[in-house]
């Protein structure tokens, strides 16, 4: 018994929760969910602008009278977005697209607290368990980058331009999905820690690492049709404006491929069906590693997103159908990251 019990306890040592860790983590997801959910609002809502300046600290605190308010209205009526878009707003509408962008980066602020102080206690009462703490550490500053790239994304919709860069605005998407994906792996590592204190970290096994290329591939697609509107380019599905291949696409050389919002919606409708069939294979193989919920849990996650995305497109972009459309491509990400720790864990 005591040989065993010291292998143990060089895994696991006795202040270690790892079952705590992992709940919190956990939660720390389930808002950067909600995050995510309340950029894509503020995306489709076009407000995403309406905070002019970046105040890391001061900037949570809204404007709390009308001098202030008529303030930050008059910062938003020097940029281009008012000008040459929303001349004549009314300062009710200006409150409304304020409080989704003040309410989008105080989401931020709360995400950056309810890891960084957390974070400090374990580590004070030394509760990571060995080999977890630099991966923490690198899941905090990839938050605190994240709240970086969101200004650089904001900076390019100030000067020249009526919006913000749809190439900006994928990378700032695709960094929290990472970044989501990355807290749900690291949870997922802690629960089995906590079942089998000689538990080794999941690898990311050559199967799930082409399913998650595929799945990138169609999240920047989808990032970019967003960022350009290109869901608008066509309202009928499975044809786009009586044609498989939309007819007014404006070849360009590469730089179509990546800018032409027709060509964009195009392949960002097409290629989920690739998507589809990657996620399938995953599902099937997490289900022989012995995970069924696993299994169901993408299976229910694409087949949702499939009927959100065709839904949307044939109501002309419904907010509320976009918005879901957005949140269930996080519970996608979610789903697949669940799959490939599955198919990756090691004895």
């Amino acid at each position: 018994m005591a040989s065993n019990a010291a292998p143990l306890r060089a895994f696991t040592p006795p202040t270690a929760r790892p079952a705590l860790l992992a709940d919190w983590l956990l939660g720390v997801a389930l808002l950067v969910f909600v995050m995510i959910v309340v950029g894509g609002i503020t995306r489709l809502t076009e407000s995403g602008l309406s905070i002019t300046e970046w105040k890391p600290v001061t900037g949570a605190v809204p404007p709390l009278n009308e001098a202030d308010w008529q303030a930050e209205f008059l910062k938003y009526q020097q940029i281009p977005e008012y000008k040459e878009l929303n001349r004549g707003m009314t300062l009710a509408e200006f409150k409304f697209i304020y409080f989704w962008e003040w309410a989008h980066r105080l989401l931020g602020r709360l995400i950056g607290l309810a890891f960084a102080l957390p974070l400090a206690w374990f580590a004070a009462r030394r509760a990571i368990p060995k080999g977890y703490g630099w991966r923490l550490v690198a899941l905090l500053a990839l938050g605190g980058l994240q709240g970086g790239i969101g200004w650089w994304m904001v900076t390019s919709g100030l000067s020249e331009r009526t919006d913000v860069s749809h190439y900006r605005l994928a990378v700032h998407l695709l960094a929290a999905l990472f970044i989501l994906a990355g807290l749900i792996w690291t949870a997922l590592d802690l629960k089995r820690l906590q079942a089998d204190p000689r538990a080794r970290p999941a690898r990311l096994t050559g199967p799930a690492a082409l399913v998650s290329l595929i799945l990138f591939v169609q999240l920047l697609y989808g990032a970019w049709v967003a960022g350009l509107n290109a869901g608008h380019a066509a309202y009928t599905w499975p044809l786009m404006n009586g044609s498989f291949v939309p007819e007014n696409i404006s070849w360009a050389g590469l730089s179509t491929f990546v800018n032409d919002p027709h060509l964009l919606h195009f392949i960002h409708r097409w290629w989920a069906w690739v998507t589809v069939g990657a996620l399938i294979w995953l599902a099937r193989l997490a289900r022989r590693a012995g995970s069924r919920p696993a299994s169901i849990a993408i299976h229910c996650a694409f087949g949702t997103q499939i009927l959100l995305g065709i839904a949307t497109v044939m109501s002309e972009m419904n907010i509320t159908l976009a918005v879901l459309h957005q949140a269930v491509g996080a519970l996608v990400v979610a789903a697949t990251a669940w799959g490939a720790h599955v198919i990756g864990r090691r004895r």
